[in-house]
């Protein structure tokens, strides 16, 4: 029986298609191949590209009013144009693909790097524990925001902070040893680099593949992490409801008030003030659809509506009602990305309070 290719990542992507016209597209990130689906609910994809041979250019500047975009070349020279709703999530896409890319060539089975093989844990660690650990409120990595070559980055820590952090909870018996414990931690995805300096490292181009350091900057991956450029005040934004610093950011599924259709939306969440506000992804165009006032806010978990149809859409389904009793209904791509947007609403609307 021949075995089905892995399936790597999968998530809302907007594609470049004819004429020029941006669509949010169902993305597939597959050992062999990506393919792409008009909807998430679809049995058959509208396309595939194949991976073998594709040469994928990440930071692609061929449309100056969209962010995010990320270009595979197919030996044929064709171009296929992909755009992310934040950074983080275009410089995962690319990873992922040019690491399943060179599986193929070298005749590999795909595999998230796992320093297990080339370096040796005492049997008795056990990183998601460890993961928990350092992420716990209390005791934990304390998460900063932090400057670097005239860009900020919020929630994240130093390569040092981790280090010491190891070392003052007794975990490791030296920074040799936390050095090896972060490494792991990182190939295996419980941190990820932030800036050039620590992305490089994890890459293979440094000695080690997490540097204990000041430079190089780590986040949590459910953490809530973004990047953004430092401004003047004149390009600062003046509307009181853009203040707030962003907590979570990404595509989800919004049902339409008087329709009751539902279309892919980029949901940017700020907290204080607490705002939710949603873009259209095809657009390119950075003014919102909308925003959601989310201060006194009540937001649940839905099971299901009586007027959606099955194939329309189908669980993860989640529910914002406004202190204006104004109802929201949004779908996430899966029971943890529902649970993780519902927590952060709930830790926004609070603040202020």
């Amino acid at each position: 029986m021949e075995r089905q290719p892995q399936k790597i990542r999968e998530g809302y992507l907007v594609k470049k298609g004819m004429f020029n016209k941006w669509k949010p597209m169902w993305v597939t990130l597959l050992e062999d191949g990506i393919e792409f689906y008009k909807k998430k609910s679809d049995n058959s994809p509208k396309g595939m590209i194949p991976l073998k041979g594709t040469v994928m250019t990440n930071h692609c500047q061929d449309f100056s009013k969209r962010m995010f975009v990320f270009k595979l070349t197919t030996p044929k020279q064709q171009d296929h144009y992909f755009q992310a709703s934040h950074q983080e999530e275009r410089d995962a896409w690319v990873k992922d693909m040019k690491r399943a890319s060179k599986c193929i060539e070298e005749g590999q089975k795909f595999a998230r790097k796992s320093t297990r093989r080339s370096i040796r844990l005492p049997d008795t660690v056990n990183l998601n524990e460890l993961y928990l650990s350092m992420k716990d409120p209390d005791r934990g990595i304390k998460e900063l925001k932090l400057e670097k070559d005239k860009k900020v980055f919020n929630h994240c820590f130093t390569g040092t902070c981790v280090i010491d952090w190891f070392e003052a909870s007794k975990t490791v018996r030296n920074r040799e040893e936390a050095l090896v414990l972060s490494s792991a931690l990182l190939n295996e995805g419980h941190l990820q680099p932030a800036g050039d300096v620590s992305k490089s490292a994890a890459e293979g181009l440094a000695e080690s593949t997490f540097l204990d350091t000041t430079e190089a900057l780590y986040y949590f991956p459910d953490s809530g992490f973004f990047c953004e450029e430092n401004s003047s005040d004149e390009d600062s934004i003046v509307k009181a409801e853009f203040r707030g610093l962003v907590v979570k950011q990404g595509c989800l599924l919004k049902q339409g008030h008087r329709r009751k259709n539902w279309k892919v939306r980029k949901f940017v969440l700020r907290e204080d003030p607490a705002y939710l506000h949603y873009y259209d992804p095809a657009s390119g165009e950075d003014d919102p659809l909308g925003a959601i006032h989310l201060r006194g806010c009540v937001v649940t978990a839905v099971e299901d509506l009586p007027e959606t149809k099955r194939q329309e859409v189908d669980g993860n389904l989640f529910e914002i009602i406004t202190a204006s009793e104004i109802h929201y209904i949004l779908q996430g791509a899966s029971p943890e990305e529902r649970r993780e947007w519902i927590k952060a609403i709930q830790t926004v609307s609070k603040i202020g309070k």
